[in-house]
C-alpha cells in the first residue's frame, strides 16, 4: 500500500494490535502478548505472556468492550512501567519512593505490590480521563448556565460537546509538544506501519514498513474520541427530554453512563474498522484525522521494534488473527 492511502484498505484485518512505550512497543494477538524495549546499550529486550482465552460475559457484544477497555488500561499501565525501567540508563538521579507507592512497597510482597501500584494507576488513569473529558466540560457548561439562565437544554448539551472536543484536541495537541512523549508517538507510529504491512500481505521488513501509512483505523485515539462523540450524542437525546438542567445531576448521570458509552464504543468500531465501504470511511475519519496528533514518522530503529513486537504475537495457525 502506498503511503497516505484515504481507503486505508487493507486485504486482511488483523486482530492483533499494541500501545507505544518508553521506547518500545507493547503488541498483543490472539494467544501472547509481547513489550519490546529498546535497552540503552542498543539491544532488544524481549518479554513474552500468555493471553487468556476469553469466556463468559468477556464474550458477549456491548459487554465485552468494557473487559476490552479494562485490561488495556491495566496491561498499558504495567508494560508502560516495564519499559521504563528496561528504557534507563541509570545516569539519572535514583527516585525515591514517597506516598502511597512507598506504603504499597514496604507493607505488600514485590508482586503484589507491583500489582497494586499498576491497579491504582490505571483507575487513576481513568479517573483523570473521565474528570478532564467528561466531567469538566459539564462543569464549564454549568457556570455558564449562571450567566447565560435561559439556555436551552439542547444548547446546553451542544456546548458541553464542544467543550469537549476542544479540551480532548488541546489536551492532544500540549502532549504532542513534550520530547519525550513526542518520541512515544513515533513508537505509535511504528506500531501502526507494522500492522499496515502485515495486514498488506508484505514481508515485515524495514523497507516495507516505512512505505505504510501511520494513521490506522483501529486505534485507541480514535476509540476515545468515538466514547467522546456517543457521549455528546446521548447527552442531548437523554437530558433534553429529561429535562436536566442541575449541574451535579448531570455529571453523575454522565458516570452512569459511561459503561454504555464504552459498550457502544467498541462495538461501532469493531464494526466501522472492519469494513471499508464509503459510510464507514467517512465514519472513521475524524477518528483518523486526530492520529496527527498521536502518531509520527518513526525512525528504523523504532521500526523495528514494531516488528519485533508483532512477529512475536503472530498466532501459529495463519489466519487465526482476522478480525
Amino acid at each position: 500500500m502506498a503511503k497516505g492511502n484515504e481507503n486505508h484498505c487493507t486485504p486482511f484485518k488483523t486482530t492483533c494490535g499494541g500501545q507505544a512505550l518508553l521506547e518500545g512497543i507493547l503488541m498483543q494477538g490472539p494467544e501472547k502478548r509481547a513489550i519490546v524495549v529498546r535497552k540503552p546499550d542498543g539491544e532488544l529486550s524481549v518479554e513474552e505472556e500468555a493471553v487468556k482465552p476469553k469466556s463468559g460475559l468477556a464474550k458477549l457484544p456491548f459487554i465485552r468492550g468494557l473487559f476490552v477497555f479494562g485490561g488495556s488500561m491495566v496491561h498499558g499501565m504495567r508494560a508502560l512501567m516495564r519499559s521504563a525501567e528496561l528504557s534507563d540508563d541509570g545516569t539519572g538521579p535514583e527516585e525515591e519512593l514517597t506516598g502511597i507507592d512507598k506504603w504499597l512497597n514496604d507493607h505488600l510482597e514485590q508482586e503484589k505490590a507491583v500489582t497494586a501500584i499498576v491497579t491504582l494507576g490505571a483507575v487513576l488513569g481513568v479517573a483523570f480521563s473521565i474528570g478532564l473529558f467528561i466531567l469538566l466540560p459539564t462543569a464549564l457548561t454549568g457556570l455558564i448556565g449562571l450567566v447565560w439562565t435561559t439556555m436551552p437544554l439542547w444548547v446546553r448539551s451542544v456546548i458541553e460537546g464542544v467543550l469537549k472536543v476542544a479540551i480532548f484536541m488541546i489536551y492532544l495537541y500540549l502532549c504532542s509538544k513534550m520530547k519525550e512523549i513526542h518520541r512515544v508517538f513515533e513508537y505509535h507510529g511504528a506500531e501502526h506501519k507494522t500492522i499496515y504491512c502485515y495486514e498488506n500481505g508484505l514481508e515485515l521488513t524495514v523497507e516495507n514498513v516505512r512505505r505504510q501509512p501511520r494513521h490506522h483505523p483501529r486505534c485507541g485515539t480514535s476509540f476515545l474520541f468515538v466514547v467522546i462523540t456517543v457521549s455528546i450524542f446521548l447527552s442531548i437525546v437523554v437530558f433534553t427530554p429529561l429535562d436536566i438542567e442541575n449541574t451535579f445531576l448531570r455529571m453523575g448521570l454522565h458516570l452512569l453512563m459511561l459503561p454504555i458509552i464504552v459498550g457502544l464504543t467498541y462495538e461501532f468500531n469493531r464494526y466501522v474498522g472492519g469494513h471499508d465501504g464509503p459510510v464507514c470511511r467517512a465514519l472513521r475519519a475524524p477518528g483518523l484525522w486526530m492520529q496527527n496528533f498521536t502518531t509520527f514518522e518513526p525512525d528504523d530503529g523504532m521500526i523495528e521494534v514494531g516488528i519485533e513486537a508483532l512477529k512475536r504475537v503472530l498466532p501459529q495457525e495463519k489466519g487465526a488473527d482476522k478480525w
